[in-house]
This record gives C-alpha cells, sequence and structure tokens, in this order.
C-alpha cells in the first residue's frame, strides 16, 4: 500500500521535557546528532519526493502531520513554507487531483493568537497535546527547567477555541493516577473536535507504569479506558469523537480500521527527520535505539523504495506479522494485535502480543456488551 501520511519534522528539539515523552526519554536519543532546526533544501525534497509518489499512485488524498520536537519552535513560518513547498509538488505532479490535508501537533504552549490565525488561514488544523483539562492533570508537562506548561498550554487552547475552523482536537496520554472521568469532563471543557486517547509507548521490555512483572493479567488502562467510554457513551448528546472508542465500534460492525492502535489495516505513514532521514514513525523510539530507521534519505531514496524495507513491509503485511497468541484470539479482527510499538520483546522483536493486550481486551469486551444493549442483534463477540 502507497504512503497516505507523511510526518515531516520541522524542529528536533521541544520546549518541554514531559517525563514519559518517548522522543527524549526512551531507549532511542538519535534526536541528538540531528539539526534542531529543519534546513530548506530537506523541505524543498520531501516535497518533491510526497508530489512523486503521489502521481506514482495516483493518489487522491493525502496527510501532511507536521511534527517535532516542537513544530511550532521558532514561529510559524518553518510550517507555512513547508505547506507551501508540499502543495506546490503536489499539484505539479498530480495536478488538482490530489487534497492534501495539513496538521500541526503542538504542546500548545507557543500557540499566540497570530500564529492562530496564520495557521487557520493557511488551512493547517491544529492538535494540542495535554494530559488533561486541569493544572493537577498535566503534572508531568514541564519544560527543561521543571516548570509546568499548564499555564501556557491552556491559553493557547483558548485562542484556539477561538478558530474552530483550524481546531482539529486534543491528544492525551493516559496517567493512571488521574480520574478518568474527571480527565474527560475537563478536557471538554476547551470544546475539543476531536480526542485522541493514548496508551503510553511501552513494551515488555519496559512496561507502562501500573503493569510491572507482579501484575501479568491484570488490565488497569482497560479498566481507566471502559470508564471514560461510559462517560462519552452515556453523555445523551454527541460531544466529540473519541478515535480510539469510534475505531473499536466501527471494528466490531465489520468495517476497516483507520489508527494504528486496533484493527488489522495496513500501517500507510511515513516520518521525513529535519535531516532529510526516512524514518518509520518515531513510537518505535521506545523499544531500542535506531528502531525507526531505513537508512534511506529523501536525497537518496523515493518513498518507494522505503516501501520494500522489511519494517514497513512487517507492518502492512496485517495477520502475518502477528504472533501464535494472537492468531487464535478472538478479538483479533477488532484488536488486531494493537499498537505494534506495543508489541516489542527482547529476542523475538515485534512477534509477540501487546503488552497492553489484557487491557485491550476488556476495553473491546465492554464496548461491544454496551453496543449490543443499543443494537439488540446479537453477541458481536464470541465468548
Amino acid at each position: 500500500m502507497p504512503f497516505h501520511q507523511f510526518v515531516l519534522k520541522l524542529n528536533s528539539r521541544c520546549n518541554l521535557l514531559c517525563n514519559y515523552c518517548y522522543v527524549y526519554n526512551s531507549a532511542d536519543d538519535s534526536w541528538r546528532g540531528r539539526p534542531p532546526r529543519v534546513a530548506q533544501d530537506v523541505l524543498e525534497r520531501s516535497a518533491e519526493r510526497i508530489g512523486e509518489h503521489v502521481a506514482a499512485h495516483g493518489l487522491g488524498r493525502i496527510r501532511i502531520e507536521l511534527h517535532g520536537g516542537e513544530p511550532l519552535l521558532g514561529g510559524v513560518e518553518t510550517a507555512l513554507r513547508q505547506v507551501s513547498e508540499v502543495r506546490a509538488a503536489v499539484r505539479a505532479a498530480a495536478g488538482a487531483h490530489c487534497e492534501v490535508c495539513v496538521s500541526v501537533q503542538t504542546n500548545g504552549t507557543l500557540l499566540t493568537a497570530d500564529a492562530v490565525r496564520r495557521l487557520a488561514k493557511a488551512d493547517i488544523r491544529v492538535g494540542v497535546s495535554l494530559d488533561g483539562g486541569r493544572a493537577e492533570h498535566n503534572k508531568r508537562r514541564v519544560d527543561h527547567a521543571g516548570r509546568p506548561a499548564w499555564e501556557a498550554a491552556s491559553r493557547g487552547l483558548v485562542l484556539l477555541a477561538r478558530h474552530p475552523e483550524a481546531y482539529a482536537g486534543i491528544l492525551s496520554t493516559i496517567d493512571l493516577d488521574l480520574d478518568p472521568e474527571d480527565v474527560y469532563d475537563s478536557l471538554m471543557e476547551f470544546s475539543p473536535a476531536a480526542l485522541d486517547l493514548l496508551l503510553p509507548h511501552a513494551n515488555w521490555e519496559s512496561p507502562p507504569p501500573g503493569k510491572g512483572p507482579s501484575s501479568a493479567g491484570s488490565a488497569p488502562y482497560g479498566e481507566w479506558l471502559a470508564r471514560v467510554f461510559d462517560r462519552w457513551f452515556d453523555d445523551g448528546r454527541y460531544r466529540t469523537r473519541i478515535r480510539l472508542f469510534t475505531e473499536i465500534i466501527g471494528l466490531l460492525l465489520g468495517f476497516s480500521s483507520g489508527a494504528e492502535a486496533v484493527g488489522l489495516s495496513p500501517v500507510a505513514a511515513v516520518l521525513v527527520e529535519t535531516d532529510g532521514d526516512i524514518e518509520q514513525v518515531d513510537s518505535l523510539k521506545a523499544a531500542y535505539p535506531q528502531a525507526p530507521s531505513t537508512g534511506m534519505s529523501v536525497f537518496r531514496n523515493s518513498f518507494d523504495d522505503v516501501l520494500e524495507h522489511p519494517g514497513i513491509v512487517a507492518r502492512q503485511l496485517g495477520v502475518g506479522a502477528l504472533s501464535g497468541d494472537c492468531l487464535h484470539c478472538p478479538m483479533l479482527r477488532v484488536c488486531g494485535g494493537g499498537h505494534y510499538a506495543h508489541r516489542y520483546r527482547k529476542g523475538s522483536g515485534f512477534r509477540n502480543r501487546s503488552v497492553y493486550c489484557a487491557d485491550l481486551e476488556l476495553l473491546i469486551r465492554h464496548v461491544a456488551h454496551r453496543i449490543e444493549s443499543v443494537l439488540r442483534s446479537g453477541p458481536l463477540l464470541p465468548d
């Protein structure tokens, strides 16, 4: 499958140092050798390669995600330049036949009224990373001096909410120490267009908080998510899309997946670093040093070359890349083995069940039970 999602790094540094960050506090520290800021030749060559890929595969729609580090370090000029280059390259290669959807994922601390206005004018949607909607929810999100980021981030979100056309939503990493219903209610106060609740990037070698060797079979993250699901599902009105929940509901009803966290759809995302190196998505940094590396660059390789890389092939194999445990599991069609990065174990690589296996099963069964009661069409999962 050709790539439809291109993650472009604008900065390899961040003004925050969140203690759970998989880029700066994990097994891979390759960011130290990257240029702090993307250069113009990388912007141009990345855009040309994207246009080339669009034309080669006749793509009608692609997603550009501007990332870091913190992509807005130094202002919005680099983001605007990168988007302009990509749109021009796609038009030159494919005419007006391909829609280019652009978003930037920021920690929100550098958003100003002018920055939001200019991003909105350029049709760039803005997603903000936040652990909850109150100061006490964001104690792990601090700057390099240990100072809390909450005040600046919440101020940025208020500015963003004034431009709903540019507001992509909130991305929130789960913290078991926080009350799930309070987290949901507090985030909804910022009226996000969408909400992503993310399992912390972890694996069998580096288990997530609350899931050590003595807690085998426990499902604290599944229980946490099930409580949020009930709050969201029983709200009496549709307030926002929570991607993990809508993906699971869709899969239970027979649709294909559109996210990495669940389902068996092949991954169609690729990443370009600030020096032009092409990598797999950087959630793999949590596994081992250089895990996302392909050894390729926009200056030497096309994105078609990258499609042949074993790591990309493995992520497009679907059931062919799963462990025996997964292949015999009744959750297979919905769970899909969970997020690829969460399967890693030294010695067997990624051919394992997810470190969140019990959590995913609990959540999927819970969602199935809740929607069965609405549909009244019989069980959606085997016992």
